[in-house]
Protein backbone atom coordinates (compact mmCIF):
# COMPACT_ATOMS: atom_id res chain seq x y z
CA UNK A 1 0.00 0.00 0.00
CA UNK A 2 1.31 3.67 -1.08
CA UNK A 3 -0.60 6.82 -0.54
CA UNK A 4 1.19 10.38 -1.23
CA UNK A 5 0.08 13.02 1.07
CA UNK A 6 -2.18 14.32 -1.81
CA UNK A 7 -3.95 10.32 -2.24
CA UNK A 8 -5.06 10.87 1.39
CA UNK A 9 -6.41 14.04 1.22
CA UNK A 10 -8.41 13.21 -2.28
CA UNK A 11 -9.46 9.65 -0.34
CA UNK A 12 -10.58 11.35 2.75
CA UNK A 13 -12.71 14.00 0.64
CA UNK A 14 -14.45 11.05 -1.81
CA UNK A 15 -14.84 8.82 1.00
CA UNK A 16 -15.55 10.54 4.01
CA UNK A 17 -14.55 9.26 7.64
CA UNK A 18 -15.73 5.87 6.66
CA UNK A 19 -12.71 4.38 5.60
CA UNK A 20 -10.79 3.66 2.22
CA UNK A 21 -13.15 1.85 0.30
CA UNK A 22 -10.58 -0.92 -0.63
CA UNK A 23 -10.35 -1.42 3.21
CA UNK A 24 -13.96 -2.96 4.25
CA UNK A 25 -13.46 -6.34 5.87
CA UNK A 26 -10.20 -5.23 7.51
CA UNK A 27 -12.03 -1.98 8.75
CA UNK A 28 -14.57 -3.60 10.45
CA UNK A 29 -12.05 -6.28 12.40
CA UNK A 30 -10.40 -2.68 13.40
CA UNK A 31 -13.35 -1.66 15.05
CA UNK A 32 -14.21 -4.26 17.28
CA UNK A 33 -9.96 -3.76 18.30
CA UNK A 34 -9.01 -1.74 21.48
CA UNK A 35 -7.99 1.95 20.45
CA UNK A 36 -4.35 1.82 20.46
CA UNK A 37 -2.46 5.22 20.46
CA UNK A 38 0.59 5.20 23.11
CA UNK A 39 3.54 2.63 22.07
CA UNK A 40 2.81 0.89 26.03
CA UNK A 41 -0.97 0.83 24.37
CA UNK A 42 0.72 -1.29 21.30
CA UNK A 43 3.16 -3.08 23.57
CA UNK A 44 0.09 -4.18 26.00
CA UNK A 45 -1.73 -6.27 23.39
CA UNK A 46 -1.16 -9.32 21.19
CA UNK A 47 0.37 -9.80 17.96
CA UNK A 48 -3.52 -10.02 16.20
CA UNK A 49 -4.49 -6.95 17.98
CA UNK A 50 -1.12 -5.07 16.85
CA UNK A 51 -2.03 -6.13 13.71
CA UNK A 52 -5.22 -4.56 13.21
CA UNK A 53 -3.81 -1.31 14.88
CA UNK A 54 -2.45 -0.47 11.83
CA UNK A 55 -5.80 0.33 10.17
CA UNK A 56 -6.22 2.71 13.14
CA UNK A 57 -3.48 4.40 12.41
CA UNK A 58 -4.27 4.59 8.82
CA UNK A 59 -7.71 5.88 9.25
CA UNK A 60 -6.44 8.39 12.24
CA UNK A 61 -3.96 9.73 9.39
CA UNK A 62 -6.85 9.84 6.77
CA UNK A 63 -9.00 11.49 8.97
CA UNK A 64 -6.67 14.64 10.31
CA UNK A 65 -3.36 14.56 8.16
CA UNK A 66 -5.87 16.80 5.46
CA UNK A 67 -5.35 19.91 7.99
CA UNK A 68 -2.20 18.75 9.93
CA UNK A 69 -0.05 17.55 6.86
CA UNK A 70 2.28 15.38 8.82
CA UNK A 71 2.98 12.79 6.16
CA UNK A 72 4.76 13.30 3.31
CA UNK A 73 4.21 9.73 2.04
CA UNK A 74 2.06 6.83 3.55
CA UNK A 75 3.29 3.21 2.12
CA UNK A 76 3.06 0.23 4.88
CA UNK A 77 6.61 -1.66 4.30
CA UNK A 78 6.52 -5.05 6.15
CA UNK A 79 9.40 -6.13 8.20
CA UNK A 80 12.35 -8.06 7.56
CA UNK A 81 12.25 -9.91 10.76
CA UNK A 82 10.97 -10.41 14.06
CA UNK A 83 11.18 -9.21 17.87
CA UNK A 84 9.51 -7.03 20.54
CA UNK A 85 8.35 -4.65 18.13
CA UNK A 86 6.37 -7.03 15.86
CA UNK A 87 3.64 -5.48 13.57
CA UNK A 88 4.07 -1.86 15.84
CA UNK A 89 4.20 1.21 12.84
CA UNK A 90 6.49 3.76 13.12
CA UNK A 91 7.01 6.89 11.26
CA UNK A 92 10.70 8.20 10.15
CA UNK A 93 11.95 11.93 9.18
CA UNK A 94 11.89 12.71 5.50
CA UNK A 95 15.74 13.14 5.68
CA UNK A 96 16.25 9.39 6.70
CA UNK A 97 16.82 7.35 3.89
CA UNK A 98 14.37 4.55 2.94
CA UNK A 99 14.61 2.51 -0.09
CA UNK A 100 11.45 2.31 -2.39
CA UNK A 101 10.22 5.26 -0.41
CA UNK A 102 9.71 8.70 -1.06
CA UNK A 103 13.29 10.18 0.29
CA UNK A 104 13.29 14.41 -0.54
CA UNK A 105 14.57 16.37 2.25
CA UNK A 106 11.84 18.20 2.35
CA UNK A 107 13.26 20.10 -0.73
CA UNK A 108 11.09 20.89 -4.03
CA UNK A 109 14.68 20.21 -5.73
CA UNK A 110 14.60 16.36 -5.20
CA UNK A 111 10.72 15.85 -5.44
CA UNK A 112 9.99 12.24 -6.64
CA UNK A 113 13.14 11.09 -5.40
CA UNK A 114 13.05 7.80 -4.10
CA UNK A 115 15.13 5.98 -1.67
CA UNK A 116 18.18 3.84 -3.05
CA UNK A 117 18.19 2.08 0.20
CA UNK A 118 17.36 1.50 4.11
CA UNK A 119 19.37 3.78 6.29
CA UNK A 120 20.89 1.87 9.62
CA UNK A 121 17.95 2.66 12.00
CA UNK A 122 15.00 1.93 9.49
CA UNK A 123 17.19 -1.92 8.93
CA UNK A 124 17.70 -2.13 12.52
CA UNK A 125 13.98 -1.46 13.95
CA UNK A 126 12.16 -3.29 10.73
CA UNK A 127 14.61 -6.20 11.75
CA UNK A 128 13.15 -6.04 15.17
CA UNK A 129 9.46 -6.23 13.65
CA UNK A 130 8.27 -2.55 13.27
CA UNK A 131 6.54 -1.85 10.28
CA UNK A 132 7.55 1.32 8.22
CA UNK A 133 4.30 3.33 7.99
CA UNK A 134 5.67 6.59 6.13
CA UNK A 135 7.66 9.39 5.86
CA UNK A 136 7.19 12.86 8.22
CA UNK A 137 7.66 16.10 6.74
CA UNK A 138 10.96 17.93 7.32
CA UNK A 139 12.26 21.33 6.97
CA UNK A 140 14.22 21.67 3.92
CA UNK A 141 17.44 19.88 4.70
CA UNK A 142 16.27 19.90 8.03
CA UNK A 143 17.39 23.59 8.64
CA UNK A 144 14.90 26.68 8.57
CA UNK A 145 12.41 26.59 6.04
CA UNK A 146 9.80 25.53 7.61
CA UNK A 147 7.29 23.18 6.18
CA UNK A 148 3.56 22.90 6.04
CA UNK A 149 2.82 20.54 9.23
CA UNK A 150 0.74 22.44 11.34
CA UNK A 151 0.56 21.92 15.30
CA UNK A 152 -2.25 19.52 16.41
CA UNK A 153 -2.90 21.61 19.74
CA UNK A 154 -3.74 24.85 17.22
CA UNK A 155 -3.55 24.52 13.88
CA UNK A 156 -2.46 28.20 13.84
CA UNK A 157 0.70 27.38 15.14
CA UNK A 158 4.13 25.89 14.13
CA UNK A 159 4.82 22.52 15.47
CA UNK A 160 8.45 23.21 15.67
CA UNK A 161 11.16 22.06 13.17
CA UNK A 162 13.32 20.39 11.98
CA UNK A 163 11.38 17.41 12.76
CA UNK A 164 7.91 18.68 12.61
CA UNK A 165 5.96 15.98 10.51
CA UNK A 166 7.98 13.31 13.13
CA UNK A 167 6.50 15.25 16.37
CA UNK A 168 2.72 16.29 15.00
CA UNK A 169 2.57 12.57 14.17
CA UNK A 170 2.29 11.42 17.97
CA UNK A 171 0.54 14.40 19.06
CA UNK A 172 -2.29 13.46 16.62
CA UNK A 173 -2.28 9.80 17.50
CA UNK A 174 -1.34 9.09 14.00
CA UNK A 175 1.58 6.78 15.37
CA UNK A 176 2.82 5.46 18.28
CA UNK A 177 6.71 6.32 17.81
CA UNK A 178 8.32 8.44 15.48
CA UNK A 179 11.80 8.78 14.54
CA UNK A 180 13.51 12.08 14.18
CA UNK A 181 17.10 14.28 14.28
CA UNK A 182 18.28 17.14 15.79
CA UNK A 183 21.13 19.31 14.83
CA UNK A 184 20.29 22.52 16.99
CA UNK A 185 16.77 22.19 18.68
CA UNK A 186 14.89 20.13 15.90
CA UNK A 187 13.76 17.55 18.11
CA UNK A 188 13.44 18.71 21.75
CA UNK A 189 11.42 22.01 20.62
CA UNK A 190 8.75 20.01 18.92
CA UNK A 191 8.33 18.27 21.26
CA UNK A 192 7.53 20.79 23.61
CA UNK A 193 5.53 22.65 21.65
CA UNK A 194 3.41 19.85 20.76
CA UNK A 195 3.15 18.34 24.26
CA UNK A 196 4.64 15.07 23.82
CA UNK A 197 8.05 13.36 24.98
CA UNK A 198 10.85 13.85 22.01
CA UNK A 199 14.70 12.06 23.26
CA UNK A 200 17.86 12.83 21.78
CA UNK A 201 20.17 10.45 22.80
CA UNK A 202 23.99 10.83 23.52
CA UNK A 203 25.51 11.92 20.29
CA UNK A 204 26.29 8.83 17.56
CA UNK A 205 24.42 6.35 19.54
CA UNK A 206 21.87 5.76 17.00
CA UNK A 207 23.99 5.09 13.76
CA UNK A 208 23.38 8.38 11.09
CA UNK A 209 24.24 5.63 8.57
CA UNK A 210 21.84 6.58 5.42
CA UNK A 211 20.66 9.53 7.29
CA UNK A 212 21.22 13.40 5.40
CA UNK A 213 23.42 15.42 7.28
CA UNK A 214 23.71 19.20 7.91
CA UNK A 215 26.42 19.69 10.47
CA UNK A 216 28.07 15.97 11.33
CA UNK A 217 29.35 16.81 14.54
CA UNK A 218 26.02 17.82 15.76
CA UNK A 219 23.61 15.84 14.18
CA UNK A 220 22.11 13.13 16.45
CA UNK A 221 18.98 10.53 15.40
CA UNK A 222 16.05 10.49 18.22
CA UNK A 223 12.76 9.40 19.12
CA UNK A 224 9.06 10.97 19.53
CA UNK A 225 6.64 8.78 21.79
CA UNK A 226 3.57 10.19 23.87
CA UNK A 227 5.28 9.52 27.51
CA UNK A 228 8.48 9.12 29.14
CA UNK A 229 7.24 5.42 30.43
CA UNK A 230 6.53 4.74 26.22
CA UNK A 231 10.20 6.23 25.90
CA UNK A 232 11.35 3.68 28.26
CA UNK A 233 9.76 0.47 26.66
CA UNK A 234 10.61 1.60 23.39
CA UNK A 235 14.29 2.04 24.30
CA UNK A 236 14.60 -1.19 25.91
CA UNK A 237 12.26 -2.81 22.68
CA UNK A 238 15.62 -1.39 20.93
CA UNK A 239 18.11 -2.96 22.98
CA UNK A 240 19.08 -0.36 24.73
CA UNK A 241 19.40 -0.22 28.75
CA UNK A 242 17.20 1.20 30.46
CA UNK A 243 18.76 0.71 34.01
CA UNK A 244 16.66 1.39 37.31
CA UNK A 245 15.22 3.81 39.59
CA UNK A 246 17.93 6.38 41.22
CA UNK A 247 17.39 8.99 44.32
CA UNK A 248 19.71 11.94 43.61
CA UNK A 249 19.77 15.80 43.53
CA UNK A 250 18.52 17.51 40.25
CA UNK A 251 20.07 21.00 38.72
CA UNK A 252 17.99 23.62 37.96
CA UNK A 253 19.51 27.08 36.49
CA UNK A 254 19.20 30.12 38.52
CA UNK A 255 18.88 32.63 37.26
CA UNK A 256 16.93 31.17 34.73
CA UNK A 257 17.91 31.40 31.01
CA UNK A 258 16.43 33.84 28.64
CA UNK A 259 12.66 32.83 27.59
CA UNK A 260 9.38 34.24 27.47
CA UNK A 261 7.28 35.14 30.28
CA UNK A 262 5.41 32.15 29.91
CA UNK A 263 7.85 29.78 29.48
CA UNK A 264 9.75 31.60 32.82
CA UNK A 265 6.55 31.40 34.80
CA UNK A 266 5.66 27.80 34.33
CA UNK A 267 9.56 26.88 34.80
CA UNK A 268 9.63 28.81 38.24
CA UNK A 269 6.11 26.74 39.33
CA UNK A 270 7.10 23.70 37.81
CA UNK A 271 10.23 23.46 40.15
CA UNK A 272 8.33 24.45 42.88
CA UNK A 273 5.68 21.99 42.49
CA UNK A 274 8.38 19.15 42.19
CA UNK A 275 10.12 20.49 45.46
CA UNK A 276 7.09 20.25 47.17
CA UNK A 277 6.61 16.24 46.09
CA UNK A 278 10.10 15.91 47.68
CA UNK A 279 12.19 16.25 44.56
CA UNK A 280 15.71 17.62 45.49
CA UNK A 281 16.82 19.99 43.34
CA UNK A 282 19.66 22.35 43.25
CA UNK A 283 20.05 25.43 42.16
CA UNK A 284 23.33 25.81 39.59
CA UNK A 285 24.49 29.02 37.75
CA UNK A 286 25.22 27.55 34.33
CA UNK A 287 22.78 30.26 32.29
CA UNK A 288 25.80 31.90 31.03
CA UNK A 289 27.73 28.76 30.02
CA UNK A 290 25.23 27.71 28.10
CA UNK A 291 24.10 31.23 26.19
CA UNK A 292 27.96 31.13 25.51
CA UNK A 293 28.01 27.67 23.96
CA UNK A 294 24.70 28.07 21.89
CA UNK A 295 26.52 30.83 20.05
CA UNK A 296 29.72 28.41 18.89
CA UNK A 297 27.83 25.97 18.35
CA UNK A 298 26.17 27.98 15.60
CA UNK A 299 29.28 28.77 14.38
CA UNK A 300 29.75 24.55 14.47
CA UNK A 301 26.49 23.90 12.41
CA UNK A 302 27.51 27.21 9.94
CA UNK A 303 31.09 26.10 9.03
CA UNK A 304 30.32 22.12 8.30
CA UNK A 305 26.68 22.43 7.09
CA UNK A 306 28.37 24.96 4.86
CA UNK A 307 30.87 22.77 3.12
CA UNK A 308 29.09 19.34 3.13
CA UNK A 309 26.19 21.17 1.44
CA UNK A 310 28.89 23.23 -1.08
CA UNK A 311 28.76 21.05 -4.00
CA UNK A 312 24.40 20.86 -3.15
CA UNK A 313 24.81 24.90 -4.08
CA UNK A 314 26.70 24.49 -6.39
CA UNK A 315 24.25 22.23 -8.65
CA UNK A 316 21.23 24.25 -8.09
CA UNK A 317 22.55 27.91 -7.68
CA UNK A 318 19.26 30.38 -7.50
CA UNK A 319 16.92 27.30 -6.85
CA UNK A 320 18.77 26.78 -3.58
CA UNK A 321 16.23 27.88 -0.35
CA UNK A 322 17.40 31.04 1.01
CA UNK A 323 18.08 29.82 4.23
CA UNK A 324 20.81 26.76 3.41
CA UNK A 325 22.09 28.81 0.67
CA UNK A 326 23.07 31.06 2.91
CA UNK A 327 24.24 29.01 5.20
CA UNK A 328 26.37 27.21 2.41
CA UNK A 329 27.74 30.35 2.12
CA UNK A 330 28.78 31.47 4.98
CA UNK A 331 29.83 28.73 6.21
CA UNK A 332 32.56 28.81 3.44
CA UNK A 333 33.35 32.15 4.37
CA UNK A 334 34.01 31.48 8.13
CA UNK A 335 37.63 30.83 8.70
CA UNK A 336 38.82 27.34 9.46
CA UNK A 337 40.51 28.76 12.91
CA UNK A 338 36.76 30.58 13.96
CA UNK A 339 35.60 26.75 13.85
CA UNK A 340 38.25 24.98 15.46
CA UNK A 341 38.09 27.86 18.09
CA UNK A 342 34.41 26.95 18.07
CA UNK A 343 34.80 23.04 18.56
CA UNK A 344 37.80 24.21 21.49
CA UNK A 345 35.15 25.94 23.62
CA UNK A 346 32.65 23.15 23.34
CA UNK A 347 34.98 20.66 24.38
CA UNK A 348 36.78 22.75 27.39
CA UNK A 349 32.82 23.19 28.69
CA UNK A 350 32.02 19.54 28.21
CA UNK A 351 34.37 19.31 30.97
CA UNK A 352 33.18 21.37 32.92
CA UNK A 353 29.72 20.32 32.33
CA UNK A 354 31.01 16.80 33.75
CA UNK A 355 31.86 18.37 36.81
CA UNK A 356 28.34 19.54 37.25
CA UNK A 357 26.80 16.11 36.32
CA UNK A 358 28.63 14.39 39.33
CA UNK A 359 26.94 16.49 41.55
CA UNK A 360 23.47 17.07 39.71
CA UNK A 361 23.48 14.05 37.55
CA UNK A 362 20.09 15.68 35.72
CA UNK A 363 19.50 19.28 35.00
CA UNK A 364 15.96 20.68 34.45
CA UNK A 365 16.18 23.44 32.10
CA UNK A 366 13.01 24.81 29.38
CA UNK A 367 12.46 23.05 26.46
CA UNK A 368 12.49 26.04 24.44
CA UNK A 369 11.96 29.88 24.58
CA UNK A 370 7.99 29.63 24.91
CA UNK A 371 4.83 28.39 23.59
CA UNK A 372 4.88 27.42 19.89
CA UNK A 373 4.94 30.79 17.55
CA UNK A 374 1.65 32.08 15.84
CA UNK A 375 1.82 31.09 12.35
CA UNK A 376 3.77 28.71 10.03
CA UNK A 377 6.70 31.53 8.69
CA UNK A 378 9.47 30.58 11.48
CA UNK A 379 9.46 27.07 13.28
CA UNK A 380 11.04 28.62 16.54
CA UNK A 381 14.34 29.45 18.24
CA UNK A 382 16.78 26.63 19.65
CA UNK A 383 19.05 28.23 21.67
CA UNK A 384 17.51 26.10 24.68
CA UNK A 385 18.81 23.32 23.02
CA UNK A 386 21.46 24.13 20.92
CA UNK A 387 23.99 24.14 23.97
CA UNK A 388 23.23 19.98 25.14
CA UNK A 389 23.32 19.27 21.16
CA UNK A 390 26.58 20.29 20.56
CA UNK A 391 27.83 18.79 24.25
CA UNK A 392 26.43 15.54 22.81
CA UNK A 393 24.87 15.30 26.25
CA UNK A 394 21.22 13.28 25.86
CA UNK A 395 18.49 15.05 26.24
CA UNK A 396 14.69 14.85 26.63
CA UNK A 397 11.30 16.58 27.13
CA UNK A 398 8.30 16.14 28.72
CA UNK A 399 5.27 18.65 29.20
CA UNK A 400 5.08 20.93 32.53
CA UNK A 401 1.27 20.76 33.82
CA UNK A 402 0.00 23.59 32.44
CA UNK A 403 -3.13 24.20 32.82
CA UNK A 404 -5.21 25.69 29.83
CA UNK A 405 -2.95 27.08 26.51
CA UNK A 406 -0.15 25.68 24.39
CA UNK A 407 1.98 23.06 25.51
CA UNK A 408 4.81 24.00 27.56
CA UNK A 409 8.32 21.91 28.59
CA UNK A 410 10.93 20.38 30.75
CA UNK A 411 14.18 19.67 28.85
CA UNK A 412 15.91 17.49 31.54
CA UNK A 413 20.00 16.29 30.60
CA UNK A 414 22.33 14.25 31.62
CA UNK A 415 25.95 13.51 31.06
CA UNK A 416 27.82 11.31 28.04
CA UNK A 417 25.86 7.78 28.08
CA UNK A 418 23.58 8.20 30.54
CA UNK A 419 20.85 7.63 28.27
CA UNK A 420 19.24 5.02 30.89
CA UNK A 421 19.22 7.59 33.88
CA UNK A 422 17.68 10.32 32.16
CA UNK A 423 14.89 8.34 31.30
CA UNK A 424 14.32 7.03 34.31
CA UNK A 425 14.65 10.27 35.32
CA UNK A 426 12.08 11.53 32.71
CA UNK A 427 9.27 9.02 33.91
CA UNK A 428 9.73 10.22 37.72
CA UNK A 429 9.43 13.50 37.45
CA UNK A 430 6.33 13.06 34.63
CA UNK A 431 4.60 11.11 37.26
CA UNK A 432 5.30 13.62 40.02
CA UNK A 433 3.75 15.56 37.54
CA UNK A 434 0.59 13.62 36.60
CA UNK A 435 0.11 13.45 40.55
CA UNK A 436 0.16 16.99 41.23
CA UNK A 437 -1.86 20.36 40.67
CA UNK A 438 -1.92 22.00 37.44
CA UNK A 439 0.15 25.59 36.85
CA UNK A 440 -1.12 28.48 35.43
CA UNK A 441 1.96 29.94 33.00
CA UNK A 442 0.51 33.79 33.50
Amino acid sequence: MKYSRRELIKASAAAGIAGFAAWPRRQMAAADSPRLVTFSDWMRVDRETRTRGLDQCLARIRELDPKIHAWVAVQPERPTGEGPLAEIPFGVKDIVETKGMATEYGSPLYKGRVGTEDAAIIRDLRARGAILLGKTVTTAFAYRTPGITRNPRNLDHTPGGSSSGSAAAIAAGMVPFAIGEQTRGSMVRPASYCGVTGFKPTHDLLSMKGVLHLAPSLDTLGLFTHTPADMIALWNAMGHDTAHDEQFTFGAPDPIPDVEPEMANAFRKSITLLRASGVEIKSIDIAGMLQKIDVVSDDINTYEGGHFHEQRLKEFGDRMDQPISKLVQDGLKMPASQYEAAKQFVAENRAKMAEIFKTTPVILTPAATGPAPLGLSTTGDPRMNAPWTALGTPAITIPMPVAGGLPLGLQMTADLGQDARLLRAANRLYEKFAAGPKISAA
